[in-house]
């Protein structure tokens, strides 16, 4: 063999095995990466006023960016203000009544009542001596039997005022009865209630964002008759955005909580998107058909959310997009301050 072909030969043999050794490490490689096909998930909230009124002013229009705790919406608040007021009101008449009841009777009346006794009793003895006058002219032929019945019953009836009226000092003595305080401490307690009550729909009367995101549909306008039925706004919240996918059971397995991916869209085909696998369905359903995927659509897989690294608000609901997961990688995401720089 000359010296020329031998080196051809060996330049063929190493040729081949560097083949060899791409086409080997490119399948490996994509052995450890799985693909998966599926569509950008994002949660909504219907926004409802509590209590059915107008509404009054709305602040925000579809496509605009709120803040937790922004303003949204407000009804027309006059009938939650009145009975507002009227509540105040309730509470602070009963207040007065438990403290008149808690302090008992003045000193003033105490002593006033008293001396309405006293009075009473000079009357009561008055109408005694009368009647025994009356009765001994009686046995003398000296009056008639009309003014002698007259004398007493004057004085029966003054007998039974006077036993009220000492009844009636004392109890302002002693005071009011604990019964009567514990029931006026009660109903102050509803009324206290109702004031809050009043406060709580009159709060509500005011739509607020529950979280920070994207007005997505403005449903009612100023003037529409709002109620916990009927939904004002849609808000799209744009935390947590997630890629809905799916993943056969013989490559269940090799996937982690928490495992980072790449999600690549149509919109931006050049820029990866970091996520990381944040929920695993515990259970096999039948692939969606809306999923587009390289297995037969019959089969049992399990949905899985790659949450997704999106700081530029760029991932839209329903978008249709690509993930894949190289499962070699051991690092782990638990949440978005965790997302690494896309390479």
């Amino acid at each position: 063999m000359s010296k020329s072909r031998f080196i051809v030969i060996t330049g063929v043999l190493i040729a081949l095995a560097i083949m060899f050794y791409i086409i080997s490490t490119q399948s490996s490689t994509q052995n450890n990466v799985i693909t998966l096909y599926g569509n950008i998930d994002i949660r909504q909230v219907e926004l409802t006023f509590h209590d059915p009124e107008h509404i009054q002013k709305m602040w925000v229009e579809e496509g605009d960016k709120v803040t937790q705790g922004q303003l949204l919406a407000e009804q027309d608040l006059d009938r939650f203000q009145y009975l507002l007021e009227k509540a105040r009101a309730q509470v602070e008449a009963q207040q007065q009544v438990v403290l008149r009841l808690v302090n008992g009777s003045r000193p003033e009346e105490i002593r006033q009542t008293r001396n309405d006794v006293k009075a009473l009793e000079a009357q009561v003895e008055f109408d005694q001596k009368e009647y025994n006058r009356l009765k001994k002219l009686l046995k003398r032929h000296l009056t008639s039997a009309e003014s002698v019945d007259r004398a007493y019953a004057r004085l029966r009836t003054d007998q039974k005022k006077l036993a009220a009226l000492k009844e009636q000092y004392r109890l302002a003595v002693i005071g009011p009865r604990k019964e009567d305080i514990a029931e006026a401490k009660a109903r102050l307690k509803i009324y206290q209630n109702d004031l809050k009550l009043a406060q709580k729909n009159l709060q509500d009367a005011h739509l607020y964002a529950p979280h920070a995101g994207i007005i997505q549909d403005r449903i009612l306008e100023p003037g529409d008759m709002a109620d916990l039925r009927t939904p004002v706004f849609t808000l799209a919240l744009t935390n947590s955005v997630w890629a809905r996918v799916y993943v056969s059971e013989t490559r269940l397995g090799q996937i982690k909580y928490g495992m980072p991916a790449r999600i690549f869209s149509d919109s931006y085909p050049d820029k990866p998107y970091i996520g990381w696998i944040g929920f695993i369905s515990p259970t096999a359903e039948f692939t969606p058909k809306t999923v587009e995927t390289p297995e037969l659509r019959t089969s049992l897989v399990y949905q899985v959310r790659i949450f997704a690294c999106d700081a530029h608000d760029e991932l839209r609901l329903g978008m249709p997009v690509t993930v894949k997961i190289d499962t070699t990688v051991t690092t782990r995401i638990k949440q978005a301050t965790d997302c690494p720089v896309a390479s």
